[in-house]
């Protein structure tokens, strides 16, 4: 099977929300983990948004990318600018894919309107996702 990383910053949001996506579009083709170069820890409302798709992520851990150091990935897909930055110093031969979603945990205002940035960010993952999975697992 092929091994999916998706890299961000802290492994908090956006990461966890493609891994959520990716694990059930490519369930039986392939491995997805995520990681940050930091670590942050899940973000409740990351999980909240993507209950609302039926994917649960509340048993996820955010990981740091040094603990996939000896696993060799096919694809390795960064979510945020910062990431990609940092992305040389791991040591990997996949496929560096990359695409800058806006972090809805920086989103300000009422509860409804920060819910609101992250499904907004969430449907921007889910069609990246699912155009990843029909452009490379076809």
């Amino acid at each position: 099977m092929k091994k999916v990383l998706i890299l961000c910053t802290g492994n908090s949001c956006r990461s966890q929300i493609a891994h959520g996506f990716l694990k059930t579009f490519l369930e039986g083709t392939a491995e997805v983990f995520s990681a940050g170069v930091e670590t942050h820890g899940v973000n409740p409302k990351a999980i909240e948004v993507m209950k609302e798709e039926n994917i649960d992520l509340s048993s996820h851990t955010s990981n740091h990318v040094d603990e996939y150091n000896n696993v060799e990935f096919d694809y390795i897909i960064t979510v945020c600018d910062h990431a990609k930055e940092k992305c040389p110093l791991f040591i990997g031969k996949g496929e560096r894919l990359h695409y800058n979603f806006p972090d809805p945990a920086k989103a300000t205002g009422s509860d409804e309107e920060i819910m609101n940035e992250f499904r907004k960010v969430r449907d921007m993952i889910k069609q990246y996702s699912l155009d990843f999975t029909a452009s490379k697992f076809v």
